[in-house]
């Protein structure tokens, strides 16, 4: 049999070196295989002890003595590896963990092949190096010399027939061949694999890049296509405009030929009628020379109006129905004009509520049913069933107004639910009404809009109504102020049957606590409004609760139980939030403020009478988000602010329209002079405060101010107003009351420059004469309200030119003007919506006396009585 050559021999004698099938015994490592024929013997080893020295025979020049020591060297290790086949477990495994087999294979292999002088002082050292180098670096021929390696050839050329004696035909075997090819196979296999993923990788990775090129040139031809689409749509766009723009101008050149012919015709026919006119008046006076009278030779015709029909019925729409009643009876054109069903969409009975009766609201709502929309019958206390009979049978009605109709009850909108099943908007504050009603309010599938202000004579089980059948699921806007018998479970009620709510009113309601807030929030989470005026138990709990919701506007006033915390809640849990009025709260600081300068959408913010507002509060708001966007600003009675919150907010609040300062006895000219740079400012309240007029002067440089309130400004003079009023021509309301230094010729500059006025109050001005009213009413024809209490020195003059140069006067309050009589205030005022006058003599707090002359108070000392 014959056997492998040493470096592809296999392992069949295992771990112990056993003879394997081809007789070979092979090393114990299994990786330096020396192949020793069976039953060899060594001659080299047999003479080992005489040959000890030698190295005659068998020196490094012979190879085949040498060769059989290798042999000789690789046996004995197996044949060690044999003997410890029936040791115990133990041992082998010691010898095994210990590679002590490997190093005994090592040595003796060197003391074979080298033959020492010194065999102990060569193991030795040997083993110093094995130590050094560690056991994973021993090789079986690591003792010996590399000059007495044996030299590897080819394979057809091996050293094997050397080394053992062999013949070529014993090493080229058929296992020997199968090896070979096998290995030749698998390398050729190995690298005609490896050049297989090679090429599909570079395919792969071109397909890829080609795909990233056309997804760019998609992304590069769509930006082409859209360039040119933009480019053509712009063009057509300035063509269009273009277009237009000659289109506006022919037809105002239409218009403006049209206009002007009306005006000529209209010249013409008025200028025909006014010859006529004289030349009827000139026969009259000869005929009544003549003695005869012929009154058919000349006719006039009046012609009412030459405005178009669409502008006769806008200004129809403004009249009130009396009004509108008058207007038909002027010619038959403005009959015809007035039952244009257009006017009849919306009809108020609330402007002549002292006037309606049944008859007059059931024939207007039996001849216009059919195109009333908007109904308003507020105040209107003299109607009883006939008028609900009729407002049931407007079956289009979508809003109706019955606030303070003393007359409805539950019978009354039963009527109404039966026939009015569009309403939308549904006011029955200061009514009433009772659990019935309520009852009745699911008959009305659309209803939105919902007021029970001041209603209280249903309890919680009328509310528990709004949730059983339809309800009023689509319930958006509810106003219960002043219902103090609600109670938690009638909040409770409202919130499982209206979820929807999103704007909620509930003013003068001192019963309202948070459990009221916290039971209806659990399930109307929708709420964006809140007014909560004048309910003094809610605490910053309620705002925990409202945190909840997306709110929008917050209004808190007459608090003291609300804290820096809901501002803080606020600006956590609001971001959207506009409008925050939190007025009469004492605990809110400047704290406050800070936390919610971040908040980017706040247009209004009113901390009226907040007492502990500070310029370091007013500052950090308006450097905040908001103070670019901020339209009113309300800092009344918010004593600790200064000149320099004042220059702050006219250097950062670029579209405040309306603020106050009411009371704010720091601020001086200096701040008021900043203000004078904005552009935006319509209304500002000065009341109170120390301003000049040097400040009023500078303030009237900006030109746009609509609304000016100065009362109590003590350093106010007429100077001061007429500086004022000279750049200000848009002037609608001016409040200078409680001013003793001022005269009549503040009022007639104001008349003279400002004839937009609809409101003036100059109460508390003991210095006002007859005159200021006579100048007023002579320019000031807008006049709506007038407050002229304690002006001791007017008469009924003034009354007299009030009454016949302001036709729309409709508000006159006249206290404690003891020259004015009874009998004129009862010929001149009759026609005025309200009117207030005594004449008393003026009350001390007024500053002055009967006779205008200026009160000193001094104080009383401590041992006077009371």
């Amino acid at each position: 049999m014959k056997a492998f050559p040493p470096l592809l021999a296999p392992r069949d004698g295992g771990a112990g070196g056993r003879l394997g099938r081809t007789g070979v015994r092979s090393c114990p490592r299994g990786r330096d295989r020396v192949p020793v024929p069976a039953g060899c013997r060594c001659r080299a080893g047999r003479r080992r002890s005489a040959t000890a020295g030698t190295a005659g025979h068998f020196g490094p020049g012979s190879s085949r003595p040498r060769a059989r020591c290798y042999a000789t060297a690789a046996a004995a290790p197996s044949a060690a590896m044999a003997s410890l086949g029936t040791a115990s477990p133990e041992l082998r495994a010691y010898f095994s963990r210990h590679n002590l087999l490997h190093v005994y294979e090592v040595l003796l292999c060197g003391v074979i092949v080298m033959r020492p002088e010194d065999p102990l002082k060569f193991l030795e050292e040997k083993l110093r190096e094995i130590t050094e180098k560690g056991l994973d670096a021993v090789l079986w021929y690591m003792c010996i010399d590399l000059s007495l390696h044996p030299k590897l050839k080819r394979i057809s050329e091996t050293y094997l027939n050397t080394v053992f004696g062999l013949d070529g035909d014993q090493l080229m075997t058929e296992e020997l061949c199968a090896k070979a090819w096998d290995f030749y196979s698998r390398n050729l296999m190995k690298l005609y694999f490896g050049g297989w993923i090679k090429y599909n990788l570079l395919k792969k990775n071109k397909r890829k890049k080609v795909k990233q090129k056309m997804a760019l040139a998609v992304v590069h031809y769509n930006v082409k296509i859209l360039r040119v689409i933009i480019q053509k749509w712009s063009m057509w766009v300035q063509i269009h405009k273009e277009k237009m723009t000659l289109a506006v101008k022919r037809l105002q050149q239409i218009f403006n030929k049209i206009y002007l012919n009306a005006v000529v015709k209209a010249w013409h026919a008025e200028a025909h009628s006014s010859l006529k006119t004289k030349a009827y008046f000139e026969s009259l006076a000869n005929e009544n020379q003549k003695g005869c009278f012929e009154s058919n030779d000349l006719t006039v015709r009046h012609e009412t109006s030459h405005l178009p029909e669409k502008a006769l019925l806008q200004i129809f729409c403004y009249v009130n129905l009396v009004d509108l009643a008058r207007c038909a009876q002027v010619s038959q054109t403005w009959m015809l004009l007035t039952q244009n069903s257009s006017l009849w969409s919306d009809i108020n009975f609330s402007s002549v509520k002292h006037k309606v009766q049944d008859q007059i609201v059931v024939n207007i709502l039996q001849k216009w049913r059919p195109y009333v929309l908007h109904l308003n019958l507020r105040g209107c206390c003299s109607l009883h069933w006939p008028s609900f009979k009729s407002i049931s049978e407007c079956k289009n009605l979508q809003d109706l107004n019955l606030s303070e109709c003393q007359g409805l009850n539950d019978e009354s909108m039963r009527l109404i639910s039966e026939g009015c099943r569009s309403l939308l908007y549904l006011n029955l504050s200061y009514t009433g009404i009772t659990n019935g009603t309520l009852r009745l309010l699911s008959s009305f599938p659309n209803l939105q809009y919902l007021s029970l202000a001041h209603c209280r004579k249903f309890t919680d089980k009328g509310l528990l109504y709004l949730s059983s059948g339809k309800g009023c699921h689509r319930l958006i806007y509810l106003d219960l102020s002043g219902c103090i018998q609600i109670s938690v479970d009638g909040f409770r009620n409202i919130a499982n049957g209206c979820s929807g709510i999103q704007d909620l009113l509930i003013n003068k309601m001192p019963t309202l606590t948070d459990r009221c807030i916290q039971a209806l929030v659990e399930k109307c989470q929708q709420i964006m409004s809140v007014v909560f005026l004048d309910s003094p138990h809610l605490s910053d709990t309620a705002f925990k609760a409202l945190g909840e919701c997306k709110l929008v506007k917050v209004s808190i006033e007459g608090n003291n139980q609300i804290t820096d915390l809901s501002f803080k809640l606020m600006s956590k849990c609001c971001p959207y939030i506009r409008h925050i009025h939190m007025a009469d709260c004492p605990n809110i600081t400047d704290a406050s403020l800070k936390m919610i300068s971040p908040l980017k959408h706040v247009l209004v913010l009113n901390v009226a009478d907040c007492i502990r507002i500070s310029d370091g509060g007013v500052r950090t708001f308006v450097q905040g988000s908001s103070g670019a966007k901020l339209r009113e600003l309300n800092l009344t009675n918010c004593i600790c602010v200064t000149d320099a919150s004042v220059t702050e907010i006219a250097q950062r609040c670029h579209e405040l329209t309306y603020l106050n300062l009411r009371h704010c006895e720091n601020v001086t000219d200096a701040g008021i002079e900043a203000l004078g740079n904005m552009s935006s400012l319509i209304s500002i309240d000065l009341s109170g405060t120390s301003i000049s007029d040097m400040g009023l002067r500078s303030l009237g440089h900006h030109g746009k101010i609509k609304e000016l309130s100065i009362s109590e400004c003590k350093n106010i003079s007429d100077t001061g107003i007429q500086e004022f009023c000279k750049g200000t021509k848009y002037l609608e309301h001016c409040h200078v009351s409680y001013c003793p230094q001022l005269t009549d010729e503040a009022v007639k500059t104001m008349a003279f420059h400002c004839h937009r006025l609809t409101s003036v109050n100059v109460a508390g001005c003991p210095k006002m004469t007859d005159t200021c009213i006579q100048y007023l009413a002579a320019a000031c024809h807008y006049l709506h309200f007038l407050d002229v209490s304690g002006c001791i020195h007017l008469t009924d003059k003034a009354l007299k030119y009030l009454w016949k140069g302001c036709k729309q006067l409709q508000i006159l309050k006249m206290l404690y003007c003891r020259n004015i009589t009874k009998q004129a205030v009862l010929k001149y005022t009759a026609k005025l919506e309200k009117q207030e006058h005594n004449d008393a003599d003026p009350p001390s707090w007024l500053g002055y006396d009967r006779d205008g002359n200026i009160l000193t108070f001094t104080k009383k000392h401590t041992s006077e009585p009371e």
